[in-house]
């Protein structure tokens, strides 16, 4: 009989098997300084068993991740009254080579929190763009160049936002491990 102990975290409560350990010193790869953590590790295992034993995971009573399978893909994530903006997703794609399965793992926000950033980011570049052009046309004609200052202050704020999309993974943290565990979990293999 396996007992399921709760495991309390700053989103709520979820209920876990006695293996989970969100402090072991294997998930410092996942916790680094990359804004969207992957994960690559081969296995004997057949694409469709895989996807067989997340399937039947997520299917379970005790699935403390939500998400859907296909043949060579998945898509892990939370539950929705778990989840927060900062809540991240699990994506995994298998790849057969050779008679070895690659399993290759990538997490990051919600689309609408990546479609966020990339719009912010699209946006201080274009006024960088266009701050330059005006700025460099006027030091040309010998006036003045006062406008140039704003470069460096977008690029201060282009600064911020990175920061900010850096310490909304380190507030997303305890969702990446418990996905992560859920994987290996399910498949039985240790990432």
């Amino acid at each position: 009989m396996i007992l399921f102990p709760l495991f309390f975290n700053n989103i709520g409560v979820y209920i876990l098997p006695t293996k989970f350990n969100p402090m072991q010193e294997t998930e410092e790869h996942l916790i680094g300084h990359e804004i969207r953590p992957r994960f690559k590790v081969e296995t004997d295992l057949s694409i469709e068993d895989l996807v067989t034993r997340i399937d039947t995971s997520l299917k379970s009573e005790y699935a403390v991740c939500k998400g859907h399978v296909f043949s060579g893909y998945a898509k892990l994530y939370l539950p929705l009254e778990n989840q927060h903006f900062w809540s991240p997703q699990l994506t995994v794609t298998f790849e057969d080579v050779d008679n070895t399965t690659i399993i290759r793992g990538l997490y990051g926000p919600r689309p609408t929190v990546w479609t966020m950033f990339v719009f912010f980011y699209a946006l201080l570049a274009f006024g960088i763009l266009v701050i330059s052009m005006i700025g460099l046309s006027y030091w040309t004609l010998g006036k003045s160049t006062y406008i140039l200052w704003w470069i460096p202050v977008l690029g201060a704020v282009l600064a911020s936002l990175y920061r900010v999309a850096y310490l909304g993974q380190k507030l997303g943290k305890d969702e990446i491990l418990l996905m992560h565990h859920f994987l290996e979990e399910s498949t039985g293999l240790k990432i």
